[in-house]
């Protein structure tokens, strides 16, 4: 019943992401365009890519608010080391130290100090922003070096398709496999429909979640890249935009249900497509970005109740206080 409930709710935003396109098709002009389209494709690549890492934690029953932080600050350092003059494959392997140690430190403390996720993750991120910016960047904005990997990644098309697009199909059957055949994707929604079972019958529950959030931090400098990528530099300030929002908006609203154990790649994509759809349409009807920002959280508050109502937290979750 509950799988039939979330197939309905995911067939409800396709239909309701349908609509919009068909209207804004035949009402604005320029919508339909080629490159108008492929910029809807290419606004929600790196979007997509940051709602899976959050899906597949948030499927094992957590969530993790640092995502947009580690995304950002990540490659800002990793930018300022190539800038200082250290070599490229160092100043890699450094950072992703960097990363994979926020990833490792936010599962170790939900898993084995029983810290709420919500209270880990959103301090983990105040510290990243806050020491990379104070202490291992000089700037908000960080170019990338000229005739750099990622700068030449940027410009890389195919079929006149930016390569973040092929990226976030990429991951996202990279995703579908790991979720759908693995033994430890499979894991990941046992964990979050009831980790007590989960225990019982052997499975690694502690070892699992820890995963999950070093999968998070590696897929948000991925995210970070390909932004640096397209954008030839990164501005940290994204840290305190409404990316985080939005991250969640399209995971909830696709159907990932906030008590876990339920949801899966698809469910990005339908959210993901309405999301760029709806924003594009906003932005070439020139509507403000404060009413912009005014309509998501409305999505966001609606699409949570509709979680609630479909997936109602059962006891054992209220207890973790993990969402």
């Amino acid at each position: 019943m509950s799988n039939l409930k979330n197939l309905n709710q995911e067939r409800i935003v396709l239909i309701v992401a349908v609509l919009i396109f068909v209207i804004a098709s035949v009402a604005l002009p320029g919508f339909l365009s080629a490159p108008n389209l492929i910029s809807i494709v290419r606004s929600i690549s790196v979007l997509g890519i940051l709602a899976l890492g959050m899906s597949v934690v948030i499927i094992g029953r957590g969530i993790d608010l640092s995502m947009v932080a580690i995304m950002a600050m990540s490659v800002a350092w990793y930018l300022q080391l190539l800038g200082d003059g250290m070599a490229d494959h160092t100043a890699l392997l450094l950072v992703l130290a960097g990363v994979l140690a926020i990833g490792l430190l936010n599962g170790f403390l939900v898993a084995y100090a029983d810290v709420p996720a919500i209270f880990v993750t959103l301090a983990s991120g105040s510290f990243v922003f806050g020491y990379v910016r104070s202490q291992l960047i000089s700037s908000d904005a960080v170019p990338v070096p000229e005739g750099h990997w990622v700068a030449l990644l940027g410009g890389l098309r195919f079929a006149s398709i930016p390569v973040e697009v092929y990226l976030f199909a990429l991951l996202s059957g990279a995703m579908f496999l790991f979720l759908r055949y693995t033994k430890w994707g499979r894991y990941v929604y046992y964990a979050g429909d009831n980790p007590n079972a989960s225990r019982n019958i052997g499975i690694p529950v502690r070892p699992m979640l820890v995963l999950r959030y070093v999968l998070a931090a590696l897929i948000s400098f991925v995210a970070g890249l390909l932004t640096a990528a397209s954008l030839h530099s990164i501005n940290t300030r994204v840290v305190n935009s409404n990316l985080l929002y939005d991250i969640v908006l399209v995971a909830v609203i696709g159907g990932i249900g906030l008590s876990g154990g339920k949801g899966g790649v698809r469910n990005v994509l339908v959210g993901a497509a309405l999301i760029g759809i709806m924003l594009n349409a906003m932005t070439i009807i020139d509507i403000p970005l404060l009413y912009q920002n005014l309509i998501k959280s409305t999505i966001l508050l609606l699409a949570i109740i509709f979680d609630g109502v479909l997936n109602p937290r059962d006891e054992q979750t209220a207890q973790q206080g993990d969402i």
